[in-house]
């Protein structure tokens, strides 16, 4: 694990073992799960063991066997059976959807302008009107002996 210069550890860092603690919660109840099973299994087993007692069917060796286990019950009493702890279940949400926001579609129309030298604008023309954005042009080079040009440009529909 990567340790940040500032002292404290990243929040990756305590995401990753927090994930670990939740596997090892998980492995261990199922374990516990497993062994109640196993020892549910073995209750039946004997029980069954003690019904052919009872009729008497196993010989003389079988009954004193049964009696050297009879003292090893008080060491093996019977475990008390642990309370099943019941595993949350957590749904799975589906997974987020990304929001786009939805791009405003702007109208646009075609403009003739006519420009200075410095990139002012000293008049606007309807595409349509190139002649009388040319007419301009020619008389403000006239009038003022400077560089003037024509530019096609795209700007917003006012609604």
């Amino acid at each position: 694990m990567a340790k940040r210069t500032g002292g404290g550890r990243s929040r990756m860092d305590l995401r990753r073992e927090a994930e670990a603690l939740e596997a090892r919660e998980r492995d261990t109840e199922k374990e516990e799960t497993e062994d109640e099973d196993e020892e549910e299994d073995e209750d039946e087993e004997e029980g069954e063991e003690g019904e052919a007692e009872a009729e008497g069917e196993e010989d003389a060796d079988a009954d004193a066997d049964a009696d050297d286990d009879s003292d090893d019950d008080d060491e093996d009493a019977p475990k008390k059976k642990k309370k099943k702890v019941k595993a949350k279940v957590k749904k799975e949400k589906a997974p987020a959807k990304k929001r786009t926001r939805a791009v405003k579609e702007v109208r646009r129309k075609a403009v003739w302008r006519v420009l200075d030298n410095g990139g002012k604008t000293v008049g606007t023309f309807e595409f349509s009107n190139k002649q009388g954005a040319e007419e301009l042009m020619a008389a403000k080079i006239e009038e003022k002996k400077a560089t003037f040009y024509i530019q096609l440009v795209k700007e917003e529909m006012g609604e």
